[in-house]
This record gives C-alpha cells, sequence and structure tokens, in this order.
C-alpha cells in the first residue's frame, strides 16, 4: 500500500509518500506526481521518500524518470538515499 499526501504551494509542491513504491501504487504515484507537476508554476516537485519501506523495479525505473525531470527527493536513513544517488548515476 502507497499513500500520497500533496504538501505546499504551487511553487514548490511536495508529495510525500508513505508504504511501498511497488505494483499498482507505481501507476497511482505516477498520475499524482504528474498532476502535481503540471499544476506547478515552476514544473518541479519534491518527492518525500522518508516514510518510504521499499521501492521495487518499476517503482525505480518512475523514479529515474522523475529525477530526470527534475524531481527533487528528500531521503532518510541509509537505504533510500543509497537509490536516490545510483538512480542519478546512472
Amino acid at each position: 500500500m502507497l499513500r500520497i499526501t500533496i504538501h505546499g504551494v504551487v511553487d514548490h509542491p511536495v508529495l510525500e509518500l508513505e508504504g511501498c513504491v511497488c505494483g499498482p501504487w507505481v501507476d497511482e504515484l505516477e498520475t499524482s506526481w504528474r498532476d502535481a507537476v503540471s499544476r506547478s508554476t515552476t514544473g518541479r516537485v519534491h518527492i518525500d521518500l522518508r516514510s518510504v519501506c521499499h521501492v521495487d523495479a518499476r517503482g525505480r525505473v518512475l523514479m529515474k524518470a522523475m529525477h530526470n525531470e527534475g524531481a527533487e527527493f528528500i531521503t532518510s536513513g541509509f537505504v533510500l538515499p543509497e537509490i536516490v544517488r545510483e538512480l542519478a548515476r546512472t
């Protein structure tokens, strides 16, 4: 399960994610992210990954696309910051 909460104003929206970025939730995240980007005056969105417990292969592909299109990730701990660094390198 993945909970997606949108915070912030139109110039700096934040998608706060809680749960797992996997399976059918990847499609839900993509829809929410694209909607936030289209509403943002800057076209940029922050993605808060601090409460994410797992990211599957499809989730990583989406996160790579998000990164390539200017999304900024908020992370903590050890695993998710490393995943974000890996996405930035590839």
